[in-house]
């Protein structure tokens, strides 16, 4: 059981990673979105195997905040798109330099 933890865990920091390498690489705001939902999806799969190694539903709970929480991200990523979108007609990341409140 340990060991098929341990490649869950192994698995989650794959993902973060593939997840944190698209934040930081891409400058297209949709694919860094994607890559911030990688990166939560990857969170609460290792939150879900060290709670099944314990055998605490601690793990299932967090995953339901971390599913709640990148739902409310989508819904404030795609204001951002449209916003992006409709003013500069691009989504390229490196013209929201002027983007001011």
């Amino acid at each position: 059981m340990t060991t098929l933890v341990g490649n869950v865990l192994v698995l989650a920091a794959v993902l973060f990673l593939i997840g944190l390498a698209g934040v930081l690489v891409r400058r297209n705001i949709i694919f860094i979105l994607l890559g911030i939902e990688i990166m939560f999806n990857a969170a609460g799969l290792a939150f879900v195997a060290a709670g099944s190694r314990w055998g605490h539903p601690d793990g299932q709970i967090m995953f339901l905040f971390i599913i709640s929480m990148a739902a409310a991200e989508v819904s404030v990523g795609l204001a951002l798109v449209l916003q992006m979108h409709h003013r500069f007609k691009t989504l390229n990341t490196d013209s929201a330099h002027s983007m001011r409140g």
